[in-house]
């Protein structure tokens, strides 16, 4: 179990938009990930150190958006503004996440714009929306060098993620005391007011430190 990626929901500049003021402020260009069918979002993706990445994630005039969970959770997000969608968390085998959980996971695709797609297996992605303070979980299906992380240049490392929320709340959804997915992250909790949820992180980057 390691921390997978970050998503953040576009705002009123749209997908290119959001990404490309990101993108500024951490010194690099985000790239087109490309459609998610299922859900009917797209994405762009930009690979941070330690095989992670961040995403900047759009809902598409799609009959899929309206039915799929992520994507209704990126729509209530992006109409609110845009940001801090949730967190994702890796794991080797999700049977064991589904027999926790009590309920099944779902497939999940991203066609990328060079013809690879790429495939996993989600679960837990109602609680964006029913308490985002906790993350989802998946499992890749693709070769590790397909990995969104794959091209890194290792100089942008996600240094702390700060939380509104419940720590022992989140450690009781994870299941595996003894594994903390963000270990190599500095998590600072926050009292929520309002809606928990993911309030900011903070990268290092060349020019140095950055929060968003």
């Amino acid at each position: 179990m390691r921390l997978d990626h970050l998503s953040y929901a576009a705002g009123p500049d749209g997908l290119q938009g959001t990404a490309r003021r990101i993108g500024e402020l951490l010194g690099e260009e985000f790239r087109d990930g490309g459609i998610h069918p299922r859900f009917g979002t797209r994405n762009m993706v930009l690979p941070l150190s330690q095989g992670t990445y961040l995403e900047v994630v759009e809902v598409l005039d799609h009959p899929a958006s309206d039915k799929a969970p992520f994507g209704q959770a990126v729509r209530a997000r992006s109409q609110l503004g845009g940001g801090w969608l949730g967190w994702v968390v890796c794991v080797d085998d999700i049977a064991k996440v589904e027999a926790r959980l009590g309920r099944q996971s779902v497939d999940g695709n991203r066609h990328r714009p060079d013809g690879i797609e790429l495939r996993w297996r989600q679960i837990g992605v109602t609680g964006l929306q029913t308490d985002p303070q906790l993350p989802f979980f998946v499992q890749w299906q693709v070769p590790e060098e397909q990995h969104p992380s794959t091209g890194s240049t290792g100089e942008l490392h996600l240094e702390t993620l700060e939380i509104a929320g419940d720590s022992a709340r989140v450690r009781d959804w994870l299941g595996d005391p003894d594994v903390d997915p963000l270990e190599d992250v500095n998590v600072e909790w926050v009292a929520p007011h309002g809606t928990p949820g993911v309030v900011a992180a903070q990268f290092s980057t060349p020019a140095g430190l950055v929060r968003i």
